[in-house]
């Protein structure tokens, strides 16, 4: 068995497991994310991410589902990356960038008291093109397109944020829907050839959004910063709101908006330490040998 150091953060409900590996890579990233995200057996988390050297950034972020799965991008983790590494002195930089599989990122950290209680993350530009989100679509941009899944027919606005996303707005509270039912349909509907993250949204005002989100590989989170990125887009592209709105999420509100003139992305929101710990990863990784401790 090996032992294995973590830092248990979340960004409004959005629990990641975090390693630092900035000495030391973990062997088998994708089943050790599985073994500690489960919530009874487990740690209990949306996933894991990679804290590792960058020879093109201050810092590298892999990040991986609950299923094992490797994702692009995660807007919320990428907060708490910003977090862990000035809060634990890995840098002493307020401005960061941060190489993931969806680009470069660049991190304000807000500081109060010696410690990151927000961070804004420039999240670059939308990608719109079908191909490229990727979503099989005859058009070169899906934008309020019909869509049926179910039997249903649903209005939808598919976007990458380096992660593929399908927005729909709806009429219908969105904390009443039964997204256990409906969101696998979305993720693994053959016109997402690498699934797909879906949010459901209600328009509260021009500056105000309530969306509930279904994440690849991770099933309902409280909460998902490239869905609330590719929902504020969604939302001005179909001329719902104004280009700086609130989301509110089940696990709290972030701020986003939206450029005029770069084009570019801007989140605002908190990141916040849970615990620190060790666990004992076994080589056959079966769920009765875990091992935690709380540090």
């Amino acid at each position: 068995m090996s032992t294995m150091k973590f830092t248990k953060m979340h960004g409004c409900g959005n629990d990641y497991v975090y390693v630092d590996c900035t000495k030391e890579m973990i062997e088998d990233p994708e089943k050790t994310s599985v073994f500690v995200s489960d919530r009874h057996r487990g740690i209990g988390s949306d996933g894991l991410i990679l804290i590792a050297p960058s020879d093109v950034a201050d810092f590298q972020m892999m990040m991986y589902n609950a299923d094992g799965s490797r994702g692009e991008m995660c807007g919320n983790g990428i907060r708490c990356v910003g977090k862990y590494v000035y809060d634990k002195g890995l840098t002493d930089k307020e401005n960061i960038t941060i190489e993931t599989l969806a680009g470069i990122k660049t991190l304000k950290l807000h500081v109060t008291d010696g410690a990151v209680d927000a961070v804004t993350v420039n999240m670059g530009k939308p990608e719109l093109s079908a191909p490229k989100i990727p979503v099989t679509f005859p058009k070169e941009q899906m934008i309020h397109e019909p869509m049926e899944v179910n039997g249903n027919i649903y209005n939808v606005t598919c976007v990458s944020m380096g992660n593929p996303h399908c927005v729909i707005f709806t009429d219908t509270d969105v904390r009443t829907m039964d997204l256990e039912k409906i969101g696998p349909l979305f993720e693994k509907h053959s016109i997402f050839p690498k699934r797909t993250n879906t949010e459901f949204a209600n328009i509260l005002d021009e500056n105000t959004i309530r969306m509930r989100v279904w994440e690849r590989g991770s099933g309902e989170t409280l909460a998902c910063g490239t869905g609330a990125c590719a929902t504020a887009v969604a939302a001005v592209l179909n001329n719902l709101t104004k280009r700086e709105m609130t989301l509110k999420l089940r696990g709290g509100d972030l701020k986003i908006s939206f450029d005029e003139k770069t084009g570019e992305v801007l989140m605002q929101g908190p990141a916040t330490f849970v615990f620190d710990g060790e666990i004992e990863l076994p080589e056959s990784f079966e769920p009765e040998d875990v091992k935690i401790y709380v540090v």
